[in-house]
């Protein structure tokens, strides 16, 4: 048997690499079934004609589906059922090596030109017009051919999910969940709904995620359409936007929305479940995310409220300023902080840079799950053994760790119930649970409302109840 020394540097080296048994016959076949579907879309993107008829999407998307899921096939199928996470803090990919960067620096520069320079997308939404004219009734648009890759890529990589995590029953039907929700409810309902001369409409957003649901431009041209259905859609977005999710989120937690259904979600969970571990966990950062997502937030319920005061008023009162502020929001917000920095930056800061920092959607989720759920992961804490697993996988940087050393429930509110941490426990440390109370989740959680004015100053603390952490 081969025996290694290492040097006594006083740091934790890359441990030796051993010569793997070489690529099969299925996987070299899978690899080249991805490398020409990748080929025929850059093709299509410098204006090769490959979106006349179907053979040129049939092609290429499906060379890239069924490459990519042969090779997750093959790569998951004859190893033991169990999280496989062996070298992602040595892979280029996964470590923010040069591979990484160079995939962040693509998905940025394809946000950039599907925003600003569409044209040099052209190519590309001609590709998958046979793909619009089926379920939109016309020809592709930027933000179609944008849809189909975004539910390509999490076809995929959803696969993946499902292979890697075949042990834990949570998670592949988390993931059925998330892709089913991407594919029908933000996919293909929408197009279909303006192929029978429906606004177009996307039932599993609310309002403020999808921020100009509620701006009154947008409530009157539903309320003017003459179509039931249109007004239906505007009821639907008041109940969901303020009774479901309050509702749905005291029973569930927040995860019902940000781990089941919703698409940034769904993209964050599949296509970027490599990128998991490179998530800050530093208090830091924890400051900068409580202070950036709340900030966000109150931006868009300020920004909301505006736009109906000018409205109510005929804009007498703020003029354009309520305009400056929509312009604003759109720019900064829905496509630099949600697009550009929230996708393209997954192989540098992880993959829930968005939903972490700047998802208002989130923020509301967070605080009602943090006082008012009956959601929590409960912990065996004497069976912990510290090895720090939960923590390197947590997404939303939480340091579970800590909570699991001091035997307390984890009730943070930008915590979105993926069960990651609980999947990567070698000893079953950690449960997910649906109380019956809300109330017996952390010192002082009998009093939601006194616990939430005293995490912002506006209450002072009950002497001898112990700390909690919001």
């Amino acid at each position: 048997m081969r025996t290694y020394t290492f040097p006594m540097t006083g740091r934790f080296e890359e441990p030796p690499s051993v010569p793997g048994p070489g690529l099969s016959g299925g996987q070299k076949l899978s690899v080249a079934a991805v490398a020409v579907g990748l080929l025929l879309l850059a093709a299509a993107c410098f204006g090769a004609p490959l979106g006349a008829t179907w053979i040129g999407p049939t092609l290429t998307f499906g060379l890239l589906i069924a490459g990519g899921i042969g090779w997750f096939r093959l790569a998951y199928r004859d190893t033991h059922p169990g999280v496989k996470h062996d070298g992602v803090f040595y892979g280029t990919v996964t470590a923010r090596g040069a591979v990484g960067w160079g995939l962040g620096v693509l998905f940025t520069a394809f946000y950039i030109m599907l925003y600003w320079f569409p044209a040099y997308l052209e190519g590309a939404v001609r590709l998958v017009d046979p793909v619009a004219r089926v379920f939109g009734g016309q020809a592709a648009d930027r933000w179609f051919l944008y849809g189909f890759l975004y539910t390509v890529s999490m076809i995929i990589f959803g696969f993946r999910m499902l292979m890697k995590y075949r042990h834990n029953r949570y998670e592949r039907i988390r993931t059925y969940s998330v892709v089913f929700f991407q594919l029908v409810f933000a996919f293909l309902i929408p197009h279909i709904l303006k192929a029978l001369n429906e606004p177009e409409y996307y039932f599993t957003y609310f309002w403020p995620l999808k921020y100009d649901y509620l701006f009154p431009g947008h409530v009157h041209a539903f309320l003017g359409d003459s179509a039931v259905l249109a007004k239906f859609m505007v009821a639907w977005r008041l109940l969901a936007s303020f009774v479901a999710v309050p509702v749905l989120t005291y029973f569930l937690g927040k995860r019902w929305y940000c781990s089941w259904v919703c698409g940034c979600g769904g993209l964050a969970e599949t296509a970027g479940d490599g990128f998991r571990q490179l998530s800050d966990k530093s208090s830091g950062s924890w400051k900068v995310e409580r202070w950036l997502i709340h900030s966000v937030l109150v931006f868009i319920v300020v920004t909301t409220a505006l736009l109906w005061l000018n409205d109510r008023n005929g804009g007498a009162i703020l003029g354009s300023l309520s305009a400056d502020f929509k312009k604003a929001y759109g720019f900064f917000i829905g496509a630099i902080f949600s697009g550009v920095v929230g996708v393209g930056f997954y192989p540098i800061l992880g993959s829930r840079v968005w939903c972490r920092f700047g998802c208002p959607q989130a923020a509301v989720l967070g605080i009602i799950q943090r006082y008012f759920s009956r959601f929590r992961i409960t912990v065996n804490g004497p069976q912990c053994m510290s090895c720090g697993n939960c923590s390197t996988y947590c997404e939303m940087g939480i340091d579970v760790r800590a909570y699991a050393q001091r035997g307390e429930n984890i009730v943070r509110a930008s915590c979105v119930g993926c069960g990651v941490c609980s999947a990567v426990c070698p000893r079953g440390v950690l449960k997910l649970e649906n109380g019956a109370t809300h109330a017996d989740r952390f010192p002082g959680a009998a009093r939601p409302f006194r616990a939430f004015l005293e995490s912002l100053g506006l209450a002072r603390r009950t002497r001898g109840r112990g700390p909690y952490r919001t």
